[in-house]
């Protein structure tokens, strides 16, 4: 437990008032909202006389008292609005404890009321409501963070005190974030948007949204630490999962022709700007299609986020104004690394290759084989320079253990990612339909794992079995909803766009 503050003292004094004088602090039955503050705002008209019976209900963010009648704010979810409050009129009888004391006195800033009244405008101007009924909905122990405008003597400009802008603390109390700074809120609005119109649209085209388990007992679909756990009953060790990639393509095996799942992945690695160890993926499978079809589908499903989210494809990120609207640049990844470091790095092998990054100063270690090293000079010269949306094709097999090969270039893969403002969004094959390909594929990223890979992927049997009962030709695609929020709400890090991001364990 904390040490109380003088402030918390005092309101757990207030509290214990409350109670003496019979007024339930936190009482148990529904207060009935009829209007939010905005509603009201936006559509009062005196001439109109509407409003004329309102009960709202909020917060308690300041108050002016000003003898028998006070000016109050109360915000709720939509915002805030003016109160004014009238001795005589909420207390209409003998008795005017309800002013006196409990408003003026043992109420406190942040504390939730219930008000009811009527709307008029104060004679400078301000829709306010004349409150005529108000209640204690709950009694709030902890100040909220005051922010404080102040004049500075000396420049005259306005400096701010005590503001809740201190990321560690947001994160940590998005809570009283929320309240203190509500745009935040905002960000979160426009996630939650943004998923709803990648499902709508999946949903539009016949594809059925599924579950998989989180819970598996080979991690697969990904190259990732997973994180471990144990199953006590049955005595077995569990991986959080990394990806669903390997049950969603067991599904197509089964028989549907197109099948997503938006899901919470697991990864047991740093975190930074860009990573949360839990994130939040979309995959999507879809039978008899390959990946040029699949390019052309996210080109066309991100335009129509961005035209549902800001009602245009420019959207604004950082510096950078970014456009959505369709073709997107397209490179293979041989083309990309020339364009941008004038190197042709296509036909080298692995000795050629370290001799290479060397020369553009790109850091390696024994352990990585030639498709890792390829992977670290894109990392470094490529990536950070595709602010436009951008498709990178073809990868060096190596890269992608559960790709198919491709049809014109030996050595490659039909795979694309989707990179924008410099980051990886999206990630996209044709899928590797043929089980012995595929057992060869991961027998040798077991090799690389005796290397010290320590994200090689470990073999799947029961895949294997599966795609030996035959999977159509499928496209496959995950798309990172965390870091398309990041870009679709102009958020510098990953952890504006998580409610409730993996922080370090607080020193209480």
């Amino acid at each position: 437990m904390h040490h109380l503050s003088e402030q918390e003292q005092l309101r757990r004094q207030k509290l214990t008032q409350l109670q003496e004088l019979g007024v339930e602090p936190y009482p148990s039955e529904l207060f009935d909202v009829s209007f939010h503050a905005q509603e009201i705002l936006d559509n009062y008209r005196p001439e109109l006389n509407n409003f004329q019976e309102v009960s709202l209900a909020g917060r308690l963010m300041s108050v002016r008292v000003m003898g028998k009648a006070s000016f109050a704010e109360l915000m709720d979810s939509s915002g805030r609005i003016q109160l004014y409050v009238n001795r005589d009129e909420i207390c209409p009888g003998e008795d005017k404890t309800l002013y006196n004391t409990v408003f003026k006195k043992l109420l406190d800033l942040g504390d939730f009321i219930g008000v009811k009244g009527h709307v008029f405008t104060t004679q400078v101007g301000e829709i306010s409501v004349h409150v005529t009924g108000l209640t204690l909905l709950a009694k709030a122990l902890r100040p909220l963070p005051v922010v404080r405008r102040v004049k500075d003597e000396v420049t005259g400009e306005e400096v701010t005190y005590d503001a809740f802008t201190d990321p560690e603390q947001r994160y940590r109390q998005r809570y009283v974030d929320m309240v203190v700074n509500p745009h935040v809120r905002e960000t979160f609005i426009k996630r939650t948007q943004l998923v709803q119109s990648m499902r709508n649209y999946l949903n539009d085209k016949g594809y059925l949204e599924v579950e998989t388990p989180i819970l598996q007992p080979l991690y697969g679909g990904a190259a990732a630490r997973p994180f471990k756990t144990h199953h006590n009953t049955l005595d077995m060790t569990l991986y959080l999962r990394i990806a669903n990639e390997l049950y969603l393509k067991r599904l197509i095996v089964g028989g549907f022709d197109g099948v997503y799942e938006f899901s919470k992945d697991f990864r047991n690695e740093g975190m930074s700007r860009f990573h949360n160890p839990e994130f939040t993926q979309m995959e999507l499978y879809v039978a008899y299609k390959d990946y040029a079809w699949m390019m052309d589908l996210v080109e066309e499903m991100v335009e129509r986020v961005a035209l549902e989210l800001h009602g245009k494809t420019e959207v604004q990120v950082g510096d950078n104004l970014i456009n959505f609207q369709r073709p997107w640049q397209r490179y293979t990844m041989f083309e990309a690394i020339e364009k941008y470091t004038g190197v042709a790095i296509g036909e080298m092998d692995e000795a050629a290759l370290r001799e290479t990054a060397t020369k553009l100063n790109v850091g390696l270690d024994p352990s990585m084989g030639k498709a890792k090293i390829i992977d670290e000079i894109f990392g470094e010269h490529v990536e950070p320079k595709l602010i436009q949306p951008t498709f990178i094709t073809d990868y060096p097999v190596e890269m992608s253990p559960l790709a198919k090969k491709h049809r014109d270039h030996p050595g490659l893969v039909e795979r694309f990612e989707a990179i924008c403002n410099g980051k990886e969004i999206c990630n996209a094959f044709s899928e590797l339909n043929d089980p012995i390909d595929q057992r060869q594929r991961f027998e040798d990223q077991l090799e690389l794992g005796k290397r010290g890979d320590t994200e090689a992927m470990v073999l799947d049997d029961d895949f294997l079995r599966a795609l030996e009962y035959g999977m159509p030709p499928t496209a496959g695609l995950g798309i990172g909803i965390d870091r398309l929020s990041m870009i679709m709400t102009n958020s510098p890090s990953i952890q504006e766009v998580l409610f409730f991001p993996q922080m370090r364990p607080e020193a209480l």
